[in-house]
């Protein structure tokens, strides 16, 4: 089978651990209170709006 290459921006291995990182961040979420949720999902949406303020011409 052969592999097509992906159009798009190079990867940054340092982007893409950021965002492993911030996704990671809702692990759990089932054990936490409902209220709790709001916290994570807003710290993940801050780290994952960064990394793509990082990517150019998109």
């Amino acid at each position: 089978m052969e592999v097509t290459p992906v159009p798009g921006p190079p990867r940054e291995p340092a982007r893409d651990e950021a965002i492993a990182a911030a996704v990671a961040g809702l692990e759990g979420l089932d054990g936490l209170p409902v209220a709790e949720h709001v916290e994570r999902f807003d710290t993940v949406h801050i780290a994952l709006t960064a990394a793509l303020a990082t990517i150019d011409k998109v």
